[in-house]
């Protein structure tokens, strides 16, 4: 309680920076010139109501108004560029933009209703109705486009320059999960990212394309099909692994994809936590034994994995000074949607929008003949059985930008 009348100063301080900021982007779109950084400062201005609750402090408040202080001196003559050269993204299905689209596996979101919210209501392979978490991240970040998937033909010549996306739906940490169901494991979009830097060097030379290979925000969400798609159904791996030895499996292969990541002169990484596993619609009704509510044992394997996670992100700092890392914990903003989705706007936290939501990911499950698609998925926390709605994603940006501050500045 001691910080509580301090904070409502501070909120009710900025609110008149809100208005200004308003008129200003106002003003930039009648005269027709560029105002990315407005437009991001304005975006994070928005945050500060909906980051308000009790477990953001004060710090975290100055750190969003520093941000913003950063964003608006970074305007030139009224050619704004984004705060990070380059986006490159490693993981699954959480920021998979498209690279299934060209593989053979069943993991493909390439069709309705996928991307129904998506800008021209496209299904581009996202595992959404609309945005990921992460394209969110790269609109508050400055970018008006997104970085390209690595298989996808618009992966060549400029559209290069922004970064790419290697991240294949289905595939962990594990490349054995990744195997299972024909995604593109983590050892190969590390080769696919060795390939990508070539043909940088081809486009802008050498020393440009190390500008942006050292300057580019890195991002890696994985993790979560090696326990829901691999070590919960696979009598091999929970037989003679403990789901702490595995989880110590899994944070040794992280730790030398960052090393390896770092070797190849990536300098900014965030990676993502697991998220409440215990709480996906899914893994509910697969292991939930007929109840609604979360499964405590899969969210206790979770939070064990996370506390790992960031004691080898800690390590690795210090091991690397040169490297910028920080965890982004999608944990707890996820797990709060779901045991209170009423506090923060949703409806609806035990089901998917899309067919019944409580099985459906993939396109033997979630497709234009689903029945019982939701009309409007604003309300709902998930999309599928385990995938968040684009309207959850905008809330996990919303931590994710705090977490990543330090990354990007």
């Amino acid at each position: 309680m001691e910080h509580l009348i301090p904070f409502n100063r501070f909120i009710k301080n900025l609110k008149p920076w809100l208005l200004c900021l308003h008129g200003l982007l106002s003003l930039c779109m009648h005269i027709n010139i560029q105002c990315f950084p407005l437009s991001i400062a304005y975006n994070i201005f928005k945050l500060l109501p909906s980051q308000s609750r009790k477990h953001k402090s004060l710090m975290q408040m100055g750190a969003i108004f520093y941000l913003t202080i950063i964003l608006l001196g970074i305007i030139d003559s009224g050619n704004a560029q984004p705060l990070v050269p380059a986006v490159i993204t490693f993981g699954d299905s959480t920021v998979d933009v498209g690279n299934n689209d060209y593989l053979e596996t069943i993991f493909k979101a390439n069709f309705p209703p996928y991307g129904r919210d998506f800008k021209n209501h496209v299904p581009t392979g996202r595992f959404c109705n609309g945005r990921l978490a992460t394209d969110i991240t790269a609109e508050t970040l400055g970018f008006t486009t997104y970085a390209p998937a690595y298989l996808s033909p618009q992966a060549s010549g400029k559209n290069l320059l922004i970064g790419a996306n290697f991240a294949s739906a289905a595939s962990g940490y594990y490349d054995e999960t990744a195997y299972l169901y024909h995604a593109i494991p983590l050892s190969q979009q590390l080769q696919y990212y060795k390939e990508y830097q070539s043909k940088l060097a081809q486009i802008v030379g050498p020393s440009k394309a190390n500008g942006i290979i050292t300057g580019s925000l890195y991002i890696l969400s994985t993790g979560a099909s090696d326990y829901v798609q691999n070590y919960y159904i696979n009598p091999y791996l929970n037989k003679f692994h403990s789901p702490d030895d595995f989880a110590n499996l899994l944070i040794g292969i992280f730790n030398n994809f960052v090393k390896d990541l770092y070797g190849l002169g990536a300098q900014r990484l965030g990676v993502t936590s697991l998220p409440p596993l215990g709480c996906l619609p899914a893994a509910i009704t697969l292991f939930g034994h007929g109840s609604n509510g979360c499964v405590t044992r899969l969210n206790e394997d979770a939070k064990n994995f996370n506390r790992k996670l960031n004691y080898t992100v800690a390590s690795l700092a210090k091991q690397y000074p040169k490297l910028k890392i920080a965890v982004f914990d999608i944990y707890q903003p996820l797990y709060d949607l779901v045991t209170g989705p009423e506090k923060q706007g949703f409806f609806e936290a035990r089901r998917g929008c899309c067919g019944t939501g409580t099985v459906e990911t993939t396109s033997l499950l979630c497709n234009q003949k689903s029945i019982g698609t939701c009309k409007n998925a604003t309300g709902y926390v998930f999309w599928d059985s385990v995938h968040p709605s684009e309207a959850a994603n905008q809330v996990l940006a919303d931590s994710l930008i705090i977490a990543g501050i330090d990354l990007v500045t």
